[in-house]
């Protein structure tokens, strides 16, 4: 968000006592090469589901109610008679926000960082570094601290941490923000945001749920928000991708619980 006239401050990880003995250094550089195939793989996946997009920003007061300043946006992401993948805005009232205004990082963020995808192609330019493990709702994960090595001009990047699936090593949550693409003496301020996954026709674990409440902090106010960004109706419209798994994945699981929501 940009300052223009005049949150979630989210705890930070804090992890339980887990009997599990934590893997080896060895075994976590694997893990972080395996879960970065299987994320590839579902980001390929990804690209031939149709789905809805809803976002919403509402500014707070001090005391955290809504006040009369909000944005939204509807997208529908679909394929052209032609098969092209192609997003149309259906739902897009006019904005009412005045102290603050959203920027190109802000929209970037909901179309990209908030589902943030670790690639095998991204790991060169991330640090990633294990943290611990921890039980969300019935799932066992592996925690991961990710931070980009370097912030290159025009481009966004997620920092903070991603959980992982220690069965299907696949990300099923993500907390932090998006940083990179700000121009200097601008004032932008972008909140933490926190992004759920639920396994879709029991393979992948795409992103269905996105929450900030924040607390920006510009140079001269500061702002407490509301964001919610909802990823429903996923549908496969075509798809000629086989994905192989490992040996130790052809015993398939019933499909889990999805991790519960705020």
């Amino acid at each position: 968000m940009r300052f223009l006239v005049l949150g979630i401050v989210a705890a930070g990880v804090v992890f339980a006592a887990d009997p599990v003995k934590d893997p080896s250094q060895s075994q976590i550089d694997d893990i972080i090469q395996k879960f970065a195939a299987k994320e590839s793989a579902f980001a390929q996946a990804r690209e031939s589901y149709t789905y809805k997009q809803s976002a919403k920003l509402q500014l707070l007061d001090d005391a955290g109610n809504p006040i009369n300043e909000k944005w939204e946006e509807v997208t529908d992401v679909m394929f052209t008679g032609e098969g092209k993948r192609s997003e149309h805005v259906v739902y897009s009232p006019v904005s009412t926000l005045n102290r603050i205004s959203m920027d190109p990082g802000d929209l970037e963020d909901i179309r990209h960082t908030q589902p943030f995808v670790l690639t095998t192609a991204d790991l060169p330019e991330y640090w990633v570094r294990y943290l611990g493990r921890q039980q969300v709702d019935e799932i066992s994960t592996y925690v991961f601290a990710v931070k980009p090595k370097k912030i290159e001009p025009n481009k966004r990047y997620f920092s903070g941490e991603v959980w992982v699936d220690d069965h299907d090593l696949q990300i099923v949550k993500s907390y932090g923000r998006g940083v990179g693409q700000q121009k200097r003496g601008e004032d932008h301020q972008y909140p933490k945001f926190e992004t759920y996954r639920e396994q879709i026709d029991g393979k992948y674990w795409f992103p269905t749920y996105t929450v900030a409440n924040d607390t920006l902090h510009f140079k001269d106010m500061d702002q407490r928000l509301k964001m919610t960004v909802k990823y429903e109706d996923y549908k496969q419209f075509k798809s000629d991708i086989k994905i192989t798994y490992d040996t130790d994945d052809k015993e398939k699981k019933d499909d889990k619980a999805p991790v519960k929501k705020p």
